[in-house]
Parts: structure tokens; C-alpha cells; sequence
């Protein structure tokens, strides 16, 4: 009886291991995707950003237009008043010249000219107002235009400065799907495949070349071919890591602590990044496990092709964006 109680609490006790790592499991994952739910928000606040700026940059640019213009029309009339101005004074000192020659002559004479040299100086004095009113806007103008081409030069390097980080980014991205593509070389077309998208590049590993069917442990030929993007991975210190496991939608029967698809999911994805750890000197908080089960196929048909295509394992590499949200936080 003794022997029987023993055995029943040695069997109790490690039952309870793999349900409370099963657990811990479960928690990392529900984490890594809020994390990367957090990641596509800020991806997408910052292209609304700079859509945004792009925008009021061009709003600001056909004002800088139509002041440019007012401008050039201002400028002219003042120049126009200006010459006229002139004339008229030109005349004025001309029938001051007269005044003083006739004063000695005809009364009548005098009277009239005496009225013409008011009337015109009353003109001139107008003009001289007229003058005085559009010289001061004028200058107004003046303030606003270059008050709007400095915000306008402003936006302008503000805009090509995230430009700039955004194609150092999509450079980046480029290098390194290069160095993913050479360093598989010999494994793209034969159950992996390397796209860039979105900013990222995605390598996805076919279920054949990573496990058996329902198991998780990876098979040689998976070994293999993680431990060479390990090497690309740990040379890019730049790069967050994130790993999703995809099932089909055929439910496989429970095994121990693995009970459906999305825990299958999750743990496979979990072994991928262990090896990938273990075979390199990476920062383990590059590295994200998440699981999606069935719910992320490729195709949704339900044929032997379509179940085949979608149970597979990616691995999504983004690079970090800590340029782009220092260049935002700056301005």
C-alpha cells in the first residue's frame, strides 16, 4: 500500500511540471502578441504621420504660392504708384515755378494757377497717403512670406529627414534578405521560401522541413537550416526576431499538455526559437514565440495542397525603428 501511495504522488508531482510550463507558455505568448499588435499600431500611427506632414507641406506650398504671387502684384502697383508719384511731383514744381514768375503779372492768372497748384498738391498728398498705405502692407506681406518660407523649409527637412530613415530602413531590409537568401541558398524551392513585404522580410519554413506530422521536435534537416539563419540573425543586431507556428484546420487529438492546434502552434514556434538561441549569441529579447493555430492560412481551400501550404513555420524579421521615433520625437 505504501509503494501505491508513493507512486501516486511521484505521478501527481510530474503531471503538474509540464502544466505550469505549458502555462508559462501560454503567458509568453498572449504577451508576444500584444507586443506585436503595439508594433503594427506604432508602424501605422508613423506612416499616418508623415502622410499627414507630406500634406500640410503641400497646403503650405500653394500658400507660399498665392503670397508669392500677391506679392509680385503689390510690388508692381508700387512701383506703378511710384512713377506716377514722381510725375506728379514733377509737375507740382512746375506750376510752383510758374506761381512765382506770374505772381508779378495778371491777378486772374494768378488764381488759377494758384487753384491748380492746390488741386495738385491735394492729388500729391493722396498719393503720397496712397504710397505711405501700400508701402506698410507691403511690408506686412513681406513678414508673412518669410515667416511661412521658414515653417515651409522647417516641414521640408523635417520630411526628408524621415525620407531618409524610411529608405535607410528599406535598405536595410534589402541587405538583409540578401543575406538570408545566400546564407539558405541551398534550401529556397525546397520547402522554404523568403519574401519581403511591408517593410520585413518573412522566411517561411514548410511543416515537412521542420517537423513530423503532430510532433514538435525539429528534425535534422530543420536543425540544419536554423542554425545558418541563426548566424545571419546574430550578426544583425538591428533586426527583432518574431516567430509564428501555423497549423491547418484539421484538429489533431490531445498529447499530454499539447491539446489542440494552437498549442501545437505555440510550441513548435517555441522550438524554433530555442535552437536558434542555442545556436548563437543573440540577445534572447530579440526573440518572440507566438502561436496562430489555424487562424492565419494561406489558402483557405479545403484540399490536401491548401493543408499542406499552410501548416508551416515563418520567421518575420523587422528591423528595429528606434532612427525613425528619434527623428519623430526631435521635431
Amino acid at each position: 500500500m505504501k509503494k501505491y501511495f508513493s507512486l501516486l504522488l511521484v505521478t501527481t508531482i510530474i503531471a503538474c511540471v509540464p502544466q505550469r510550463k505549458f502555462l508559462d507558455e501560454k503567458a509568453k505568448r498572449e504577451n508576444c502578441e500584444k507586443e506585436l499588435a503595439n508594433y503594427k499600431t506604432s508602424s501605422q500611427s508613423l506612416e499616418t504621420q508623415l502622410n499627414e506632414l507630406k500634406n500640410k507641406m503641400t497646403d503650405e506650398e500653394k500658400q507660399l504660392n498665392g503670397l508669392q504671387k500677391d506679392t509680385s502684384i503689390i510690388g508692381t502697383n508700387y512701383r506703378n504708384l511710384t512713377s506716377k508719384y514722381d510725375k506728379l511731383n514733377q509737375v507740382n514744381e512746375s506750376l510752383i515755378d510758374k506761381y512765382n514768375k506770374l505772381l508779378s503779372g495778371s491777378n486772374s492768372e494768378s488764381q488759377k494757377l494758384s487753384g491748380q497748384l492746390s488741386a495738385t498738391q491735394e492729388q500729391l498728398q493722396h498719393k503720397e497717403d496712397d504710397l505711405k498705405k501700400l508701402a506698410a502692407e507691403l511690408d506686412l506681406k513681406k513678414k508673412d512670406l518669410d515667416l511661412l518660407t521658414t515653417e515651409l523649409k522647417k516641414r521640408e527637412d523635417r520630411v526628408k529627414e524621415l525620407e531618409d530613415v524610411l529608405k535607410q530602413k528599406e535598405e536595410s531590409v534589402n541587405a538583409l534578405k540578401k543575406k538570408v537568401s545566400d546564407a539558405l541558398l541551398g534550401f529556397e524551392g525546397k520547402g522554404l521560401t523568403i519574401t519581403q513585404k511591408n517593410g520585413k522580410v518573412y522566411v517561411s519554413l514548410e511543416e515537412s522541413l521542420l517537423f513530423q506530422s503532430g510532433k514538435w521536435a525539429v528534425e535534422a534537416k530543420g536543425v540544419e537550416v536554423l542554425k545558418k539563419l541563426a548566424k545571419v540573425l546574430e550578426a544583425n543586431t538591428d533586426i527583432n526576431v518574431l516567430v509564428e507556428g501555423h497549423t491547418d484546420d484539421v484538429q489533431m487529438k490531445g498529447m499530454g499538455d499539447v491539446k489542440d492546434n494552437w498549442d501545437l502552434s505555440a510550441v513548435r514556434a517555441t522550438s524554433v526559437v530555442k535552437i536558434i538561441t542555442q545556436n548563437s549569441t543573440m540577445d534572447p529579447k530579440r526573440l518572440t514565440a507566438a502561436g496562430r493555430g489555424e487562424y492565419f492560412p494561406l489558402d483557405d481551400s479545403k484540399t490536401k495542397e491548401a493543408r499542406s501550404k499552410n501548416r508551416r513555420t515563418e520567421i518575420i524579421l523587422t528591423p528595429k525603428l528606434d532612427e525613425l521615433l528619434k527623428v519623430l520625437e526631435t521635431n
